[in-house]
């Protein structure tokens, strides 16, 4: 009994030591206590992991609510090992994480954009909020009711088509539609046999060879005056391949430069009334004075403004013309009393 007492209690002291020298909060590792706030613990427990990066670093030693730490009210302490004192910063996030969807909370530690120093004994890790499974849920329940109602509104659809209500049920359960496109069919098929017989201006066309051997005739001159305007034949012909046209129109090009030339240097008869300003002056005082003479003639002043606007030269010129008719149609009537000519002698 007492050698079996003796193996008995050796073994669990063993085990005891085993598990306090290897675990990550083991009696002989060195560890740091860190603190972290959280606006809602979200059920995490004492003893709870902390992880970095999924490996195990230390446990939740204490969870207590400090109601002046304003909208993160709860605080967490952790016992941590140095195992990875490097991987630690004062600046990494901490945040809550499920194991699965129900499996238990824990803090994981996010260190991958840390930049600050390692963290020690008494130092505070930001955190980072993340959404729990009451919020997904309380997230997801307006969509849910969407797509209820999507689901509704899709089932009244579908019995509106089977009652034959509506375009679509009409088209899909109408008989009077059925036929008339089974009649569209036939007469299109009645269609295709006419053209595919050369009954018709469609079918003629398409099976008549006189089209084809027009069509090919037609190539043919085209070709044949594509081959002559290619050799330099006819009137286009040499408009395309002659050089004298060419160099007549590379003259005549240089000349009408040349003129410009000239016109711009103010040369000649052009040049002087494009770029002289004493002409353009004298033309400028000649337009202001004819159109003095039009406002005036306008205005029935002078001898041509009276005759254009007064209304008694018009009279007068009228009945001189009158008279005039009327003394030659007497002259015609009795030439005699008008054309004898008196001779008296004294």
């Amino acid at each position: 009994m007492r050698v079996g007492l003796t193996v008995i209690f050796a073994s669990i002291a063993l085990a005891v030591l085993i598990f306090l020298m290897t675990g990550p909060t083991g009696m002989f590792t060195k560890k740091i206590l860190v603190k972290a706030y959280f606006d809602n613990a979200g059920g995490l427990r004492v003893g709870a992991p902390v992880r970095l990066e999924g490996v195990d670093l230390g446990n939740i030693t204490a969870i207590t609510v400090i109601p002046s730490h304003g909208l993160t009210p709860v605080e967490v302490t952790m016992k941590l090992s140095t195992k990875f004192k490097d991987a630690i910063k004062k600046d990494s996030i901490a945040t809550l994480s499920t194991a699965g969807v129900l499996g238990e909370t824990f803090v994981d530690v996010d260190s991958r954009a840390a930049t600050a120093q390692a963290a020690q004994t008494g130092d505070t890790l930001p955190t980072k909020a993340s959404p729990a499974l009451q919020d997904v849920v309380r997230s997801s329940q307006g969509t849910l009711e969407n797509v209820d109602i999507l689901v509704r509104r899709v089932d009244r659809i579908l019995t509106q088509i089977e009652s034959g209500n509506g375009s679509i049920g009409k088209l899909i359960y109408d008989e009077k539609l059925y036929d008339r496109l089974n009649s569209s069919v036939t007469e299109v098929q009645r269609l295709i046999t006419q053209i595919t017989e050369g009954r018709g201006s469609i079918g003629k066309i398409i099976s008549s060879d006189d089209l084809y051997n027009k069509v090919n005739a037609s190539v043919d001159k085209l070709n044949k005056v594509i081959d002559e305007l290619n050799a330099g034949q006819g009137t286009a012909g040499k408009f395309l391949k002659d050089p004298a046209l060419y160099d007549n129109a590379n003259a005549t090009i240089a000349k009408a430069n040349a003129l410009m030339a000239d016109v711009n240097s103010g040369k000649g008869a052009l040049g002087k009334f494009a770029s002289d300003p004493e002409f353009a002056r004298k033309l400028d005082n000649t337009m202001t004075k004819l159109s003095s003479i039009a406002d005036k003639i306008d205005n029935g002043q002078g001898t041509a403004g009276l005759l254009l606007t007064d209304p008694k030269v018009y009279n007068n010129t009228d009945q001189m013309l009158l008279e005039t008719r009327n003394l030659v149609k007497a002259i015609r009537e009795n030439p005699k009393k008008y054309l004898t000519i008196h001779f008296k002698i004294f």
